[in-house]
């Protein structure tokens, strides 16, 4: 016995002498123990398959998940300009200005532990993503504020933004907004908007007042008696919820007067570059919303497909921008957006409690998602798009073209009975 533990006492030393030798841990070794502590990510150009139940997962009930997604398809048309005209296109003023492209199959994605374990339809399939671009939109104006160019979220916008020179698409003069003004906007020179802050616009509790490229406020779901859409009054900002478009592409106007660059190359360079999405995705505005900024004509973005245009993606980018949020802003050993963002984003809005930053739909009392843990969140966006994001359970599930929130429900318990 006591032969072999000297022996062994030896062995440790040699193989501790041969480490000091050779200055330390070799690098190979270093990137060795990196990788083990470090989340899988998805290089850019693919992403590892794993089977379910090397991940814990039952491939029976998950293929029973997968299998109510697609039964749950959206019955809406699939011309996407068609369905407008019979929705949002019969609002006042509510003609498209942007592009709808038409749509696809019901489609998704699972990851768990960052692995794909489960995909459906065409996930390669470059289609509007509708209001989760609100999610990219408020992602843009985190890194800003990471960035230092908003000192706080509770500035007021007005600081920002000086007078802003329209410009038409052709380039060519200049287009009346109607019922703005000529080539000049101002979006914040009221008394009531010069109140609002960059927190009051991300969490739609702004109550913005005006008209932004041919869309007045009063006009995105209007209210049932036509006699207030011009004359209610108006609220202390805060102090009220309401979903509201014209509101989300005042905020992408704000955020462009910031970066002094379109917002496409921002979220290009310093989000989807990094998470190693597609070189596909676009991000438009409308017809009509184009400025000139430092002498050249820019496009302002929209945040939806309100009136067309917002993200046009593929379900793997929406899959990895998931992942993103899952990790709190985090790939592989890079920050890509703040923690301190990432828990701002995630806060309740005290007006509504199922509302962070658009589009975070938050779950503190699984009053969004009762099958859902309460640390879910959801990007939600018409048609209806999803991207469920469970941290308690390392799992994002982006859901494409499924009929209700109440399926999204059904689909998450099912999911979640996956479970081993």
């Amino acid at each position: 016995m006591m032969c072999r533990t000297l022996k062994q006492q030896r062995a440790r030393v040699v193989a501790g002498l041969l480490l000091l030798g050779a200055g330390g841990p070799t690098a190979d070794a270093q990137n060795r123990a990196r990788a083990a502590v470090t989340p899988y990510v998805p290089p850019a150009g693919s992403w590892e398959r794993r089977s379910p139940s090397a991940l814990g997962l039952d491939s029976i009930k998950l293929a029973e998940a997968v299998a109510f997604a697609i039964s749950k398809e959206s019955r809406s048309p699939r011309d996407l300009e068609l369905n407008h005209y019979a929705t949002f296109g019969r609002e006042p003023l509510g003609d498209p200005i942007g592009p709808l492209p038409p749509r696809g199959d019901a489609t998704g994605i699972i990851v768990k532990g960052g692995y794909v374990v489960a995909t459906w339809g065409n996930p390669n399939a470059q289609e509007t993503t509708n209001s989760v671009t609100k999610s990219f939109l408020s992602s843009v104006v985190g890194l800003a504020v990471d960035a230092g160019k908003i000192r706080s979220v509770h500035d007021t916008v007005a600081h920002y933004v000086p007078p802003i020179v329209r410009a038409r698409p052709n380039g060519t003069g200049y287009a009346r907004d109607w019922p703005g003004t000529d080539r000049l906007l101002m979006p914040f020179d009221t008394p009531h908007n010069r109140t609002i802050t960059w927190d009051h616009l991300l969490r739609q509790v702004s109550d913005w007042e005006g008209t932004l490229w041919g869309k007045p406020e009063w006009a995105d779901r209007p209210a049932q008696n036509a006699a207030t859409w011009t004359t209610r009054p108006r609220v202390a900002p805060g102090s009220a919820y309401e979903y509201n478009d014209t509101r989300v592409n005042v905020l992408a106007l704000a955020a462009l007067q910031v970066w002094r660059r379109p917002l496409p190359e921002v979220l290009k360079e310093r989000l989807m570059d990094p998470i190693g999405a597609s070189d596909t995705w676009r991000w438009y505005g409308y017809d009509n919303s184009w400025i000139v900024l430092d002498g050249r004509e820019v496009q302002s973005v929209s945040g939806g497909g309100h009136w067309g245009g917002g993200m046009i993606l593929n379900a793997w980018d929406m899959a990895r921008f998931g992942l993103l949020t899952q990790r709190r802003g985090k790939w592989g050993d890079r920050q890509i957006l703040s923690e301190a963002w990432v828990t701002q984003a995630l806060t309740p809005t005290p007006a509504q409690k199922t509302y962070g930053y658009m589009n975070w739909f938050v779950n503190p009392d699984r009053s969004y998602l009762a099958a859902a843990p309460p640390e879910a969140i959801v990007h939600v966006g018409a048609g209806n798009n999803f991207i469920y994001v469970d941290p308690v359970n390392d799992l994002v599930a982006v859901v494409r073209w499924m009929d209700t929130n109440a399926s999204l429900n059904q689909f998450v318990e099912k999911l979640l009975a996956a479970r081993r």
